[in-house]
């Protein structure tokens, strides 16, 4: 195995489990655009979590699915 540092930054997680990077992919709300294919998403549980958008054309006020802190798919306009 490769013995490399991981350099990906670690998710901060407010409860047991964070509502974007849980096993489940969920809806949530694009509120900013940040630099580095980042975005502050509204989770919908009174929450916001940063995620990646690198994958998707997201723009502020799209519903984006993620799964695991990365957005797949933009799912509404």
């Amino acid at each position: 195995s490769w013995g490399g540092a991981v350099t990906e930054p670690v998710p901060q997680c407010h409860d047991e489990v964070c509502i974007t990077c849980s096993d489940l992919a969920v809806e949530v709300r694009v509120l900013r655009l940040l630099d580095d294919g980042l975005a502050v998403v509204d989770t919908g549980a009174g929450t916001e979590e940063e995620v990646s958008v690198a994958l998707v054309s997201a723009r502020v006020g799209d519903t984006v699915l993620v799964h695991a802190s990365e957005a797949i798919a933009v799912v509404a306009r």
